[in-house]
């Protein structure tokens, strides 16, 4: 994927992250998702690119989201060489998530971010809205990881990896009831552990970044957050195993559970992908010609949040070119008074 894309993209998550802020601390978390929804809708439509939502949020019937299957951007033009010199770019697959913790940026808590992972056409694992149980590690650890083995092996194995003592390892974990007693048994072994309330993405790019004490995630989140996560864990060098779960594994026997879980299998089935089978990284995305853009909605570990004052606003934004391992940081002033006139209601 050419260099310059990779404006085109942040750009994207930009006028996301600028417009689900206008939600932040309102209580509102669906007010916040739609905004985002909004805005990244309406910048990837003015790409002239043939992509296509493979990884989004719900399916068709549930639009106005952007839905898994949905087709954006637009035919690039003569017009478009002769007055902006635009790259045309090919069939591409797209992983969204327009607003990766609505309820933090609903309570103004920290490490909401928008993002999204562009690859060529069938570079993500096609994940069904389920959850999915996640290991992920930085370089340094690359290789040394594996699911089927508990996870206290795991540790063992990154802290040797790492040339750490458990004591000074840093593992994130969700904060859900799921996870309480893991959370207890890491903590009485005297490893720290980083208890997100909301948004694995967020932690798990923590495990690759050189300015981070994260040195591990683990835990059951969303498989299309897993899917994306993978896509720039690839894109940074680091290392990821998976696995599906159906939701009566993770949140517990019942009528509605059982329904949805009996649901998810026929989706699996549909798809080919086997339940409880472990994904190594390469099966969650299989190329290195990724493009992944973030954009800090609520200040936090890993990006700052959108600043602003008046019709003046700041972004900061996390770009990975996946085939170049080029990671770069955009800090950007925003006149939204001079905004396109077709995002600027959604900015304002």
């Amino acid at each position: 994927m050419k260099r310059e894309l990779a404006l085109e993209f942040a750009r994207v998550t930009e006028a996301a992250a600028l417009a689900a802020h206008k939600w932040v601390g309102r209580g509102k978390k669906e007010a916040a998702d739609q905004a985002g929804v909004d805005a990244m809708r309406t910048m990837l439509n003015r790409l002239a690119i043939d992509g296509e939502i493979v990884i989004g949020e719900g399916e068709i019937d549930e639009a106005p989201m952007l839905y898994i299957g949905e087709k954006v951007g637009r035919a690039y033009s003569k017009e478009d060489e002769e007055n902006d010199g635009q790259t045309v770019f090919s069939e591409v697959d797209i992983a969204v998530d327009p607003v990766e913790g609505t309820r933090m940026t609903a309570q103004g808590q920290a490490n909401a971010i928008t993002v999204l992972a562009v690859g060529k056409k069938g570079s993500f694992l096609k994940a069904p809205d389920m959850y999915m149980e996640k290991l992920i590690v930085g370089p340094e650890a690359k290789g040394k990881i594996d699911l089927s083995k508990p996870l206290i092996d795991n540790i063992n194995a990154v802290a040797k990896a790492l040339n750490k003592s458990l004591s000074e390892l840093m593992i994130v974990i969700l904060d859900k009831p799921r996870h309480t007693q893991i959370i207890k048994d890491l903590q009485a072994l005297g490893i720290k552990v980083y208890a997100l309330p909301d948004g694995d993405v967020a932690g798990s790019i923590l495990t690759c970044m050189i300015d981070s004490d994260v040195d591990m995630l683990y835990g059951i989140g969303g498989a299309p957050e897993g899917v994306i996560s993978a896509a720039v864990i690839r894109a940074l060098g680091g290392d990821m195993q998976a696995r599906l779960k159906l939701r009566s594994e993770v949140k517990g026997i019942s009528v509605e559970n059982d329904k949805i879980s009996n649901f998810e299998k026929a989706r699996c089935e549909a798809q080919g992908l086997k339940i409880g089978e472990i994904l190594k990284l390469e099966d969650l995305a299989s190329s290195d010609e990724i493009i992944f853009s973030a954009t800090g909605i609520t200040g936090g570990d890993l990006l700052e949040g959108v600043k602003r004052k008046g019709s003046i606003a700041r972004t900061q934004t996390l770009v990975v070119r996946g085939r170049s391992k080029t990671v770069r940081y955009i800090n950007s002033i925003h006149n939204l008074d001079f905004k396109d006139e077709r995002i600027i209601h959604l900015v304002k």
